[in-house]
């Protein structure tokens, strides 16, 4: 594995993310503080809408990419070529979509907001700056793929890192100089424009000189990239209906004061877990590329591997969570911007098992076999709909917003912890998933047994920075009883583990 790339494109994905958590819940707290909670929650809500719209996004770059990893290897670029001209026709093509989507749906969105009308927004004009500075990144999103289909994600995460800071530092100067929503939004769009010169630059200098003009796709190809977007486009549903709802049946059936709230929770959360995901989605490409090369028991060591990282990384920060988070909405928002402990506990045990799908996702997209459970995410997303509105509408009123997460844990656990190991198993490694399913549920158990013991502690010191180390070394300690278990019954992660520990002391000797 080309792993001298890999922690490259880790460490700077994972360098940049720390300081984004930072400014976002700067820029959050300055939004709150200077024009309301309510807005925030707005904001939310235009997030989770843009978050259904993408669903024109089709898959495309997870399937066009798999397609180019072999190409890559053999040196063919006249294929790579070929796929890149098929990228840029549809990523316009979706951007167009999700525009024409995004103003078919702005006569609805007072209808998807519960007390919209207590805000003093121009629901239709701010919707629509959001609307556009998503639809701006379709432009040369083609291109990024490319780029990454080479292994270069820390180019392109220097790019949209360097793109969202100077959008976070606009947007807080913004804030606190006018209290404007409207330019708060306006940020956005400048910081994708700096995003789309900066990749124009860096695509024309390195890459554009790869590609030849008017290169002609084979049939086969176009076949195989055909039923793999039909595949993901189906993902792309599921992923939509489980996640990108949750924030909109809280805001249509409990209210969009709520809905802020549960989004500073669960901003902070999705910050610290994109920051974590940062582990493995760049390193895709570089496991796709190693498909193509080695056999099959060489990839399950490997897979095994990473997914012992995914557990450690997950008791590790999931139980800090789960531990600071009350005294951090504290010190950053506020006392008057708390939910309740059972909130904190379900959010995190919610994260916990979509963070534990990492692996199995790195490895299902690198080996391109995401067409064999497509049908899954549709089953999923509906059933999470439907059982999210049934408990919202049966939980008692302090315990909705409960109920709607419930419903996503319950999906994670019956459907996509069953059917996406299961594929990749069968049709990428060739094998038995039986083994995996013992390890995974129980190793899932164990942590839920540590989260559970950990809401039996309850103690606060004086000073809130005394109390937050001390929380967090109180998570950290008790998330060594079950990383200490993987460790001892995961063989290919120690292996792989003191490999590269061997591996680096000869590089620092040399």
């Amino acid at each position: 594995m080309d792993k001298k790339r890999s922690i490259l494109n880790v460490s700077v994905s994972i360098a940049f993310k720390l300081v984004l958590l930072i400014l976002s819940l700067l820029s959050r707290r300055y939004l709150i503080r200077y024009i309301g909670n309510d807005v925030n929650g707005l904001n939310s809500l235009y997030v989770s809408i843009m978050g259904i719209l993408s669903v024109a996004d089709l898959g495309v770059g997870t399937a066009i990419s798999f397609s180019m990893y072999a190409p890559i290897v053999k040196g063919d670029q006249e294929k790579v070529s070929a796929l890149y001209q098929l990228f840029q026709k549809a990523y316009l093509l979706i951007g167009g979509i999700i525009l024409l989507a995004g103003f078919l749906l702005m006569p609805f969105l007072p209808l998807m907001a519960k007390d919209y009308v207590n805000i003093q927004q121009n629901m239709y004009l701010t919707f629509g700056l959001v609307l556009l500075s998503t639809v701006l990144t379709y432009c040369f999103s083609f291109k990024i793929s490319l780029i990454n289909a080479y292994k270069d994600n820390y180019i392109t995460t220097t790019i949209d890192s360097s793109g969202q800071i100077l959008q976070y530092v606009l947007q807080i100067v913004v804030i606190v100089l006018t209290r404007s929503f409207i330019l708060y939004l306006i940020c956005k769009t400048v910081a994708v424009l700096a995003q789309w010169i900066a990749t124009n630059l860096v695509f024309s200098k390195k890459y554009s000189t790869r590609l030849k003009k008017d290169a002609v796709l084979d049939e086969e190809t176009k076949t195989e990239v055909t039923k793999n977007v039909k595949a993901m486009f189906l993902h792309k549903i599921g992923a939509v209906l489980a996640n990108s709802f949750d924030s909109i049946i809280i805001s249509t059936f409990i209210g969009i004061v709520l809905l802020g709230k549960y989004s500073n929770y669960a901003a902070i959360m999705s910050a610290m877990f994109s920051t974590l995901v940062l582990f493995f989605t760049p390193l895709t490409s570089i496991i796709g590329h190693l498909y193509a090369k080695e056999d099959k028991n060489e990839i399950v060591g490997y897979f095994r591997f990473f997914y012992g990282v995914n557990y450690v990384l997950g008791c590790v920060f999931f139980l800090g969570y789960y531990c600071v988070i009350d005294d951090l909405i504290f010190l950053i928002l506020g006392a008057d911007l708390a939910l309740s402990r059972t909130v904190s506990l379900v959010i995190t045990v919610n994260y916990f098992t979509q963070f534990m799908r990492q692996s199995v996702l790195l490895f299902r997209d690198a080996t391109g076999v995401f067409y064999y459970d497509r049908w899954k995410p549709l089953a999923e997303g509906l059933f999470n709909i439907v059982l999210s509105v049934l408990l919202v509408l049966v939980f008692p009123e302090e315990y909705k917003i409960v109920g709607v997460i419930v419903a996503t844990i319950i999906t994670n656990l019956l459907i996509c912890h069953t059917v996406e190991p299961f594929v990749l198993y069968r049709h990428a490694f060739n094998r038995s998933v039986r083994p995996y399913y013992g390890m995974n549920y129980g190793y899932q158990f164990l942590f839920f047994l540590c989260v559970i013991g950990i809401s039996f502690v309850d103690f606060q010191l004086p000073n809130i920075y005394v109390d937050l180390l001390a929380k967090g070394c109180l998570a950290v300690g008790v998330s060594l009883f079950p990383v200490a278990i993987q460790c001892l019954y995961n063989k290919d992660f120690l292996v792989h583990l003191k490999d590269m520990v061997r591996n680096r002391s000869r590089q620092d000797i040399a």
